[in-house]
């Protein structure tokens, strides 16, 4: 057991020239999923990732990728084809995914692409009729790039399939399945999701061939070295706790995650009018929009950023001081997912939860999750009696639809009730 904890990317059976990339990165030891993974890669077994972000996933595939390709690493560049394919539900997601692949074969000859919608093709078509060996995608983008004849994609060795859990969740599941269609029968596939629900699984089933698994548990490392908080607050309040946390307590680089994309841009609105320096990620903003926050955020310019869970998913984000989760999320594990952030290569970390009466449920969801009872603050300005109920708001139609001096009244339709007088 000793002897894995201490094992070295040299005993990883890769290229020279990869483990000067990864010596001049910085890393030394693999990661579990790492450790785990790339042997399988290597010996072209398919295989089914389950890890959050932040575990070195990314490295797991590109490594013993780049390893495989690196034999024919020679070809004149218009020559070459593209022999690895990895799809990306988000278009942040697939950028960082370049920059790592990029990274990791610095030494080597094997040229890399990154193709995604929201901006002009016409570059992206002539980078690929340039010769690439390494295609990043995004599913709709690649498939238009193909139905133009741009790229060919019957010389795929492997297939990655990253955030398989997004993937679904945004509705890609049809173009996963063209897009293993097209692939030629004896490639590779490589499916990594930071959750395993019904239909990750049945998709794996589907498309995978004696799937070799690793999973890394996301309750792990993630959730024991962070510093957790929880406060209890109405949730008209959660503003002014918000604020008087970041006056008093809350420091350095934060991220917030909110719910809805309307939550993003009100907490952006008032934290801005108080004199922070804010920005957000999420669905409805351009490509370059959320480009520029994100590189702000990264660089330091900014120190707060803003976004909802989809947005933020497969984004790294290193030396992150805390994570608020200002609304809380309804699966436990997205709560894990979102504070393992701030306390990433074993680092510790911060995370301050909000919880309104109606989110009381969250928080025992989590709490059986992570076999822990996360710290509760209670001398605040804003404190909710933790046994209050959630108010239930009624709009004025609903009121009068449904109740009548206290009763309740039926919930039938118009058409129903004329049905009904036909019969007298």
């Amino acid at each position: 057991m000793q002897k894995q904890k201490n094992m070295h990317f040299s005993e990883l059976a890769l290229d020279k020239t990869i483990l000067k990339a990864i010596k001049e990165i910085g890393y030394d030891t693999p990661t579990p999923i790492q450790e785990k993974t790339i042997p399988l890669v290597l010996e072209n077994k398919d295989v089914i990732g389950s890890a959050q972000t932040g575990t070195g996933k990314t490295a797991a595939y590109a490594l013993p990728i780049i390893e495989k390709l690196i034999w024919n690493q020679n070809v004149a560049k218009k020559s070459k084809k593209i022999r690895a394919l990895i799809i990306s539900p988000t278009r942040e997601l697939a950028v960082q995914i370049q920059d790592d692949f990029k990274a990791y074969g610095q030494f080597t000859n094997l040229r890399t692409a990154v193709v995604f919608g929201g901006t002009s093709i016409e570059p992206q078509k002539d980078k690929i009729n340039k010769g690439v060996d390494i295609l990043i995608a995004t599913p709709g983008r690649l498939l238009d790039l193909r139905k133009q004849e741009i790229i060919n994609l019957s010389h795929i060795q492997t297939l990655v399939l990253d955030e398989a859990d997004l993937m679904l969740d945004m509705g890609f599941i049809d173009d996963v399945k063209k897009i293993v269609k097209v692939c030629p029968r004896n490639r590779q596939i490589l499916l990594f999701s930071a959750t395993m629900p019904k239909k990750v699984s049945q998709l794996a089933s589907e498309i995978l061939n004696n799937p070799e698994k690793v999973a890394i548990s996301t309750t792990s490392s993630a959730a024991e070295n962070v510093n957790q908080k929880l406060y209890y607050v109405p949730k008209p309040k959660k503003m002014e706790l918000c604020l008087h946390l970041l006056r008093n307590t809350i420091k350095g680089s934060i991220l917030i995650f909110r719910r809805t994309k309307f939550g993003v841009d009100k907490l952006e609105t008032s934290l801005t009018k108080n004199g922070y320096k804010v920005t957000s990620l999420h669905g409805d903003k351009t490509q370059s929009a959320r480009q520029e926050a994100l590189n702000k955020f990264k660089n330091g310019d900014i120190n707060i950023l803003i976004a909802t869970d989809v947005a933020a998913r497969g984004i790294d984000i290193n030396s992150l001081d805390a994570v608020i989760n200002f609304d809380l999320p309804n699966i436990p594990e997205t709560y894990v997912h979102r504070i393992g952030r701030t306390a990433r290569a074993g680092e510790s970390g911060n995370s301050y939860s909000f919880c309104a009466a109606d989110e009381i449920n969250y928080v025992k969801s989590i709490q059986h999750l992570i076999q822990h009872k996360i710290e509760l603050v209670e001398d605040h300005p804003y404190s909710l009696d933790k046994n209050t109920k959630p108010i239930v708001h009624k709009n004025k139609e609903q009121k009068s639809t449904n109740t009548y001096f206290g009763k309740k009244k039926s919930r039938k339709s118009a058409n129903s009730k004329k049905n009904k007088k036909r019969w007298y």
